[in-house]
């Protein structure tokens, strides 16, 4: 589902985004946005959850192979 809606949008920012992203089409780069916003807020109420477990072992590490 879409919604057409009519956003004002600060130019120096959409310019920035764009060149950091390499998204040029609008609404493309609108979704990434909304989306990482989703996902950073998302984390950060994980992180509020605290998420302790004082008895966990650390897992194993991955050890590359040595190269010769």
């Amino acid at each position: 589902m879409h919604m057409r809606t009519t956003l004002n949008l600060d130019d120096d920012l959409m310019k920035t985004a764009r060149e950091l992203t390499g998204i040029q089409e609008k609404t493309a780069l609108i979704h990434k946005a909304l989306r990482e916003l989703i996902q950073w807020e998302a984390a950060k109420g994980l992180i509020a959850m605290g998420g302790t477990m004082p008895n966990a072992k650390a897992g194993r590490r991955r050890r590359s192979k040595k190269t010769r």
